[in-house]
């Protein structure tokens, strides 16, 4: 398909912690609220409103890229030791089963075994960022899952096969932190500043240069500096090769910077 003026943007935020927007006493209130208007911009970033969103999310992974097929997802609470309240949290969207054949057919013609799960639900990394922007709950949304193994090489030829979506009115969002290190979270102050700050630094300078040299700097993003501390396990970044894979040849803009418990994050934005 040529691309038009209508192109839907490629985004990587990050959703913050369990069910926090809808909870009270779970962070520092001046921290969630930047990060709660940041994410509920996201309503409006594209031209125009999007026809569906596929997300990406860190809490997913499975042997094959698997997608939804439902087409009413259930919700799964994947968090623990949070109040009550938290497992009555509701945003019953509609899936696109149509949308979920789209990226199975996508993805299959580059060479990637994929799957389908009718059962699962919309996980806190999708129904958290999406409650947020999307309260109403009426825009039909699709979550991918991540390949296990998390190689980044493997997840930004994804988003390069579904890449074409962008064109057919699809939002791509990629759910995960520029930061994840659990551990770091009950530092110090300025010792978890510091460790965020030096990785999300290199991420910010990767995101903006060319295509060609992003990819390769993020499939390499292990050898950053404080990328092991930025990252223990890599399955909340993962998301992002994703959205670089899709993003083409459009260079990426920081779009938000806010903490998280001291910890330094970052959205991302191509397109």
């Amino acid at each position: 398909m040529t691309p038009s003026t209508s192109r839907q943007p490629v985004a990587f935020l990050p959703h913050g912690g369990g069910p926090w927007p809808f909870v009270d006493g779970l962070g520092d209130p001046a921290e969630l609220a930047s990060l709660a208007a940041y994410i509920r911009s996201l309503k409006t970033l594209g031209p125009s409103r999007p026809r569906a969103v596929l997300m990406v999310s860190a809490h997913w992974e499975e042997a094959r890229p698997t997608v939804m097929t439902a087409a009413r997802p259930p919700m799964l609470y994947d968090y623990y030791g949070f109040p009550e309240e938290s497992y009555r949290i509701t945003w019953p969207a509609p899936g696109n089963p149509e949308l979920a054949g789209r990226v199975r057919a996508l993805l299959d013609a580059q060479g990637f075994e994929t799957a389908a799960s009718a059962e699962r639900g919309f996980d806190h990394g999708t129904f958290v960022p999406m409650k947020l922007a999307w309260p109403e709950a009426d825009i039909p949304t699709v979550q991918l899952s991540l390949k296990q193994g998390l190689d980044p090489a493997e997840h930004l030829a994804m988003g390069r096969a579904l890449a074409p979506l962008r064109d057919e009115g699809v939002l791509i969002l990629g759910s995960g932190m520029s930061f994840h290190n659990m551990r770091a979270f009950g530092l110090p102050r300025q010792q978890v500043q510091t460790m965020s700050a030096t990785f999300d630094t290199w991420l910010n300078e990767t995101i903006a240069l060319d295509a060609a040299e992003r990819d390769r700097r993020l499939a390499a993003w292990s050898t950053a500096p404080g990328a092991r501390l930025a990252h223990p396990r890599e399955e909340h970044l993962l998301p992002l090769m994703v959205i670089a894979g899709a993003a083409g040849a459009d260079r990426g803009r920081t779009a938000f910077q806010g903490s998280v418990l001291n910890a330094r994050i970052s959205a991302h934005h191509f397109g």
